[in-house]
């Protein structure tokens, strides 16, 4: 999705669908006078009607008379009570709605009474970011019908004149976020017949050819000559041969934060095979993996003043002759035996291979991102994570969701400075 900054008043903005958040509350906003009366008096009385409350995500749809074809109001809550998250969900409802409507392009703004504490540069990034989200569909798969909505091609973030520059910066920053999770759910949409251990290998030197990276891929005969016998193990039922992707992105000095993103294209559990009922979503086993590979995307597209190394164990998890069996014992990468109790257990397998080979890189840190078990949905449901580590300074620390950009490379080095040469675990929900 195209994204730009339009500083204009919002009474002279010119586009088929404008989208506005809003506060909660019964009257007009005082920054939406001059809209108001261009649009012929439809935003106020949508307030004064008391339809619309402007509670966080209600939204609702007015047409005017102005320059604007459509005006959307959306909700973010109580004025004192503004998130960047409220706003950064206000554009994702934007875009989603602007699809419903069948229009292309949006503009979006946020009433001064909304804004709170939040930065033009802030508002530049959630903006671009909250719509690559709300406005992302995966119809590459689909066969597209006469009635098939265009795709939302561009947002042009509205803001004063005098903060076009600081959210300029900040949409750049918010462009190559929102690349990253294109590619991250693109990845992860794939079927497995499509997403096999080879394909992702395929992204990587796409990713790697794009943007300098260096890259690293381990077939099954190097793999075996590694002796990563955890990996090899999980693959040795699956007729699609694994690989280790290890991928490196030198932006800076001094030792490299490593990333481990779990690969298991399809899950089926092995010979402990999982439940018919749902298995078809066990292809977003890989989500780790495509995590992975949309931040180098992020990485290479800010180009931060820091060293990353991404490591990638990918294969699948099948039942066969050959498959591995629960009672099997076999040596890790680190040398320690294995036994196999249940082979749906294969992501800690891959994994702890993978954090092993990670030594050489002796790096600051290393976080690992995997859906790793379905415990966690049964402890925290759907829309949290859980996350355990070994460094309770790097567990506490909470990054802004947004992040200036002036302040990139003063977080990297912050971030070589401040952590330890401990693991941190990482571990969403399953799918």
């Amino acid at each position: 999705m195209k994204s730009t900054i339009a500083a204009k008043p919002l009474a002279q903005v010119e586009t088929p669908l404008l989208a506005i958040a809003v506060p909660q509350g019964t009257t007009l906003p005082a920054s939406l006078a001059d809209l108001d009366r261009a649009a012929g008096g439809v935003v106020g009385r949508a307030f004064a009607s008391g339809d619309y409350k402007g509670k966080r995500d209600e939204a609702l749809l007015v047409y005017g008379n102005g320059k604007a074809q459509r005006i959307l109001l959306v909700g973010v809550g109580k004025a004192g009570e503004v998130t960047r998250n409220a706003l950064r969900r206000a554009a994702a409802v934007a875009a989603k709605r602007g699809r419903g409507v069948g229009t292309s392009a949006f503009a979006f703004a946020v009433a001064a009474e909304a804004r709170g504490g939040v930065s033009a540069a802030e508002l530049g990034q959630l903006a671009v970011e909250g719509a690559a989200q709300g406005g992302w569909q995966f119809t590459e798969l689909k066969q597209q019908g006469e009635d098939a909505k265009p795709e939302l091609e561009s947002v042009a973030v509205v803001v004063d004149a005098g903060e076009a520059s600081d959210a300029e910066a900040g949409r750049k920053v918010g462009d190559a976020i929102a690349t990253g999770h294109r590619l991250t759910r693109g990845l992860q949409m794939q079927p497995g017949n499509v997403c096999t251990p080879s394909y992702l290998a395929d992204q990587a030197a796409k990713l790697a050819k794009t943007h300098g990276f260096a890259l690293t891929v381990l077939d099954l005969a190097q793999i075996k000559k590694e002796g990563m016998g955890a990996l090899l193990a999980v693959s040795q039922g699956s007729a699609q041969e694994p690989r280790f992707i290890a991928l490196e992105y030198k932006g800076g000095q001094g030792a490299p934060v490593v990333l481990v993103g779990k690969g298991v294209t399809f899950d089926s559990g092995g010979i402990s095979i999982k439940p018919a009922q749902n298995m078809e979503d066990m292809k977003f086993d890989m989500s780790g993996a495509a995590a992975v590979l949309g931040t180098f995307e992020v990485l290479g597209r800010l180009k931060p003043k820091l060293n990353v190394v991404g490591l990638i164990p990918s294969t699948e998890n099948l039942p066969s002759g050959t498959a591995v069996k629960p009672g099997d014992v076999v040596k890790s990468h680190l040398g320690k035996t294995i036994e196999i109790i249940n082979t749906d257990a294969e992501g800690r397998l891959i994994l702890c291979d993978a954090l092993s080979y990670a030594r050489r890189f002796k790096p600051a840190a290393v976080l690992d991102a995997a859906t790793l078990t379905g415990a966690v949905v049964v402890a925290l449901g759907h829309h949290a994570i859980g996350i355990m580590g070994n460094d309770e300074a790097l567990l506490a620390d909470r990054m802004a969701p947004t992040i200036a950009p002036a302040d990139i490379d003063q977080l990297a080095a912050g971030l070589q400075h401040k952590i330890s040469r401990n693991r941190l675990f990482l571990t969403p929900p399953q799918s």
